[in-house]
C-alpha cells in the first residue's frame, strides 16, 4: 500500500500568539509581585489591589484571545488596552508623588506592552503605532512631565511595537507566497501525472489514427489528418505549458488564421483594444499554425514583444504560411523556427515545396500581386526589421523574419484599423 503524503499547513503566525499570551501572564505576575515587594510604600494600596485583581481575572479569563487573530478582535483590544491606560493613570491615586517623580513602575508595570504587542501581532505596523502612541501619552500624563527614563520607555515600546508589527506583515506576505508557491507545485505534479496518462493512452490511440487513416485513405484519410491535428496540440498543451488557443485548420480559410492570430491588423471584434499595454507572448500567437502539417520549435521561456509588434509578426508569419498552401501544395510540410536573442527576435518559415522560379516575385510585383512585399516585408519593415527570402528551385523556401528589439520598443503603436476587413491582412499570391 503506497505511503499517503501528509501536507500541514503551518502558520508564521502562531509561534507569535502562543508567545504574546506567555508574555501577559508573566507580566501580570510580575507587576503583582512588584507591588508587593513595596506595599507599605503606597498611601493607598487599596485601589493598587483593586487594580491587580482584575488585571489577574482578565489576563487569565482572556488566554483564549490571544490564541489566534481571528479570536483577538478589534473590541477586545480596545478593551485590552483601556485597561492598561486605567492602570496608568491609577498609579498618581495608589501611589506617592515621591516615588512617581523618582521614576517609580506604573501599576501594570510592563504589562502594558502586551497589549500593545497584542495589536502589532493583529494589525501590523500601523495598529502597532497608534496603540504604542496611546500608551506614550497615557505615561506622559501619568508622570506629569516628559522625564529621560519616561521617554525611554515611551520610545523604546513605540519603535518595538512597530518593529514586530513590520515583521507579522512580512512574515503574512511570506506565507502567501510560500502558500501560493505550493498550489503551483501540487498543480505541476497533477499535470504531470496527467500528462503521462495521455502520453500512454490518449495520443497513441491518436497516432494510430492518423497512421491507419492514411494506409485506407478516402474519408478515413481525412479522419485520420484531423487525429494528426489534434495529436499535436494536445502534445503542445501537456508538454509545452503555453496556454491554450484555438485550433487552426489548414483548410478553414485565411480569415479564421487571421482571427487566431489575434486582431493581426488591429481588427477586434467586440474589444477595443485595451489589452495593448502590457506585453504579449509571441509564442502563443504563433502556436495555432501548429498542425500535422507545420512543426513549431520555440523556445522554453516566453517570447515577449510589444502587443502590436507580437501581431504584426505574426501576421506575417501567417502570410508565409499561406503563401506555402497555395503554391507549394495541400501535400507540403512548414516549419516555424523562434529565436530570442538578446538583440532581437528572428522567426524562420521554411517549407519543403518546389521554390520560388527566378523572377517570379518580380513578375508578381509588377502585376499588382503584392503579397510578399506588403504582407511579408511590409510588416517586418514598419518595426525596423527585415524579412529575407531565400528559394531555391525544388529546395523549398526560407523566410526568415528579424527584429531588433530596440527598433520594436521605439516603433509607434499601430493605428486602430477601420471596422472592415484589412487588404493587408490578407496573404496575396506570389
Amino acid at each position: 500500500m503506497p505511503k499517503r503524503e501528509r501536507v500541514m499547513r503551518m502558520s508564521v503566525e502562531q509561534p507569535l500568539w502562543r508567545a504574546l499570551a506567555g508574555y501577559r501572564v508573566l507580566t501580570m505576575f510580575y507587576a503583582v509581585g512588584l507591588f508587593a515587594t513595596s506595599y507599605d510604600r503606597f498611601p493607598r494600596p487599596g485601589v493598587a489591589i483593586a487594580f491587580y485583581c482584575v488585571l489577574f481575572v482578565w489576563t487569565l479569563a482572556t488566554l483564549p484571545r490571544v490564541a489566534n487573530a481571528a479570536s483577538c478582535t478589534k473590541r477586545f483590544l480596545a478593551a485590552d488596552l483601556t485597561l492598561a491606560l486605567t492602570g496608568i493613570l491609577l498609579t498618581p491615586v495608589a501611589d506617592a508623588p515621591e516615588r512617581i517623580a523618582a521614576g517609580g513602575p506604573t501599576l501594570p508595570s510592563i504589562w502594558t506592552a502586551g497589549s500593545v504587542l497584542a495589536f502589532a501581532v493583529k494589525g501590523g505596523w500601523r495598529w502597532a503605532a497608534l496603540a504604542s502612541t496611546v500608551v506614550a501619552a497615557a505615561n506622559l500624563v501619568e508622570r506629569g512631565s516628559p522625564a529621560r527614563d519616561t521617554v525611554h520607555a515611551v520610545i523604546l515600546v513605540w519603535v518595538a511595537s512597530i518593529a514586530i508589527g513590520y515583521v507579522v506583515e512580512v512574515a503574512r506576505a511570506s506565507e502567501r507566497t510560500l502558500a501560493r508557491a505550493l498550489e503551483i507545485e501540487a498543480a505541476t505534479r497533477e499535470r504531470e501525472r496527467l500528462a503521462r496518462d495521455i502520453h500512454d493512452g490518449v495520443l497513441q490511440v491518436l497516432a494510430m489514427v492518423q497512421r491507419r487513416g492514411a494506409v485506407i485513405g478516402g474519408e478515413a484519410a481525412e479522419l485520420g489528418r484531423l487525429a494528426g491535428e489534434q495529436e499535436v496540440a494536445l502534445r503542445t498543451l501537456v508538454s509545452g505549458g503555453l496556454v491554450p488557443v484555438p485550433r487552426v485548420s489548414e483548410d478553414a480559410g485565411e480569415g479564421a488564421v487571421v482571427r487566431a492570430v489575434g486582431r493581426t491588423d488591429g481588427e477586434d471584434e467586440g474589444n477595443d483594444g485595451g489589452n495593448d499595454d502590457g506585453p504579449v507572448d509571441l509564442r502563443a500567437l504563433l502556436a495555432p499554425y501548429a498542425g500535422s502539417r507545420v512543426g513549431l520549435a520555440e523556445p522554453g521561456a516566453p517570447v515577449l514583444l510589444p502587443p502590436a509588434a507580437a501581431r504584426e509578426v505574426a501576421g506575417a508569419v501567417g502570410a508565409a504560411l499561406d503563401n506555402v498552401r497555395r503554391h507549394a501544395g495541400e501535400g507540403a510540410r512548414a516549419w516555424i523556427l523562434v529565436e530570442d536573442e538578446p538583440e532581437s527576435v528572428t522567426v524562420t518559415v521554411r517549407d519543403d515545396g518546389p521554390g520560388i522560379p527566378q523572377g517570379r516575385l518580380a513578375q508578381a510585383e509588377s502585376e499588382g500581386r503584392l503579397g510578399v512585399a506588403l504582407s511579408i516585408k511590409g510588416r517586418l519593415r514598419d518595426l525596423g526589421g527585415t524579412a529575407e527570402l531565400i528559394s531555391v528551385p525544388g529546395q523549398g523556401t526560407e523566410v526568415e523574419l528579424n527584429v531588433p528589439k530596440n527598433a520594436m520598443m521605439d516603433a509607434p503603436k499601430a493605428p486602430e484599423a477601420p471596422k472592415k476587413t484589412s487588404t493587408r491582412g490578407k496573404a496575396e499570391s506570389r
